[in-house]
């Protein structure tokens, strides 16, 4: 990193912080001591308020809010927010109401005419092949507010031309495949649910306390918390590389991939009402996917092909 850029970013870490050490600016930086000395330096040269705090606590402090300089991007920066952006143009749903459109024109607009010309001459020579939306999720941004708020929601589902209501805390939303999930803790049933946001017809707030287990709890390891019936079914599949792919594609938390010295599985449960979906689901493998155990869900896969079959 630039020693320029680096003080950017040092006076804006600074500048939140308030109070910091030596040692912040060289763990937060990667940089020296003596750096780190010439850093505070040059800072103070640029009229940063700094001064130092001697003591066993001691430190650099602020002595109060600094104005910031305008955000600035270099240009590889400015070329990776675009294409991110481009990566988000297929869906018509985000939170907050923002619309693909409005933000690139803006963009467009914040950088200088050189990058601009650039990034008109490079957006044909890539693409993001990613699946078109399928359906619109009228309270996805409520679902979002509510998981970063933590406020417990009644919310009517569509499922199987029935519609459910349930008492869910969100915990994160998320898009795959063309769909928004909203991955929650139902409250009801106390498990971890996926809900498919399209099928969200009405959402209520509440004034319920949300459950205080779930405050630490993030997209990534929100899986952790769901939990098989002891009825629940377990099944174990034999898979190629190629299947190890597919798998990483599309996988659920009843399920996990492990390898076997030279082989590689698949194995989890399922629960018996669920049997037509990991059919369907482990039919989407072909020829990179062998049943290992049980025998029903073997039985099942065969069943499912023949009628495929007598369709042709």
């Amino acid at each position: 990193m630039k020693k320029s850029e680096r003080l950017n970013q040092m006076l804006r870490y600074i500048n939140q912080k308030q109070h910091f050490t030596l040692k912040d600016l060289m763990g937060k930086f990667h940089i020296s001591k003596r750096t780190a000395l010439r850093d505070i330096t040059a800072l103070e040269e640029i009229g940063a308020p700094i001064y130092a705090e001697y003591g066993r606590y001691g430190g650099y402090r602020l002595l109060n809010q600094f104005q910031l300089p305008p955000i600035s991007f270099n240009r590889q920066e400015v070329y990776a927010l675009y294409f991110a952006m481009q990566a988000l143009q297929s869906f018509s749903d985000f939170p907050f109401k923002v619309t693909f459109r409005s933000i690139n024109e803006k963009f467009l607009q914040a950088v200088s005419e050189k990058q601009r010309d650039e990034i008109e001459s490079m957006q044909y020579k890539i693409s993001f092949r990613h699946t078109e939306q399928v359906a619109d999720s009228l309270y996805l941004e409520i679902l979002l507010t509510a998981a970063i708020k933590n406020v417990v929601l009644i919310i009517s589902y569509r499922k199987d031309a029935k519609t459910l209501t349930r008492k869910i805390q969100p915990i994160s939303v998320y898009a795959m495949k063309g769909f928004w999930y909203c991955q929650a803790y139902d409250l009801d049933k106390q498990a971890y649910r996926v809900f498919r946001c399209d099928r969200v017809t009405s959402v209520e707030e509440t004034e319920i306390p949300p459950s205080r287990f779930l405050n630490d709890v993030t997209m990534h390891s929100a899986h952790s918390l769901w939990k098989p019936s002891e009825k629940a079914i377990h099944f174990k599949c034999l898979v190629d590389q190629r299947g190890a792919e597919l798998f990483h594609q599309e996988y659920y938390p009843s399920m996990e991939l492990i390898k076997d010295e030279e082989d590689i599985y698949i194995v989890g449960t399922y629960e018996i009402r669920e049997l037509e979906f990991i059919t369907k689901y482990l039919s989407s493998f072909g020829k990179s996917i062998k049943i290992i155990k049980p025998t029903t869900l073997k039985e099942s896969l065969r069943q499912y092909y023949i009628e495929l079959l007598e369709r042709i």
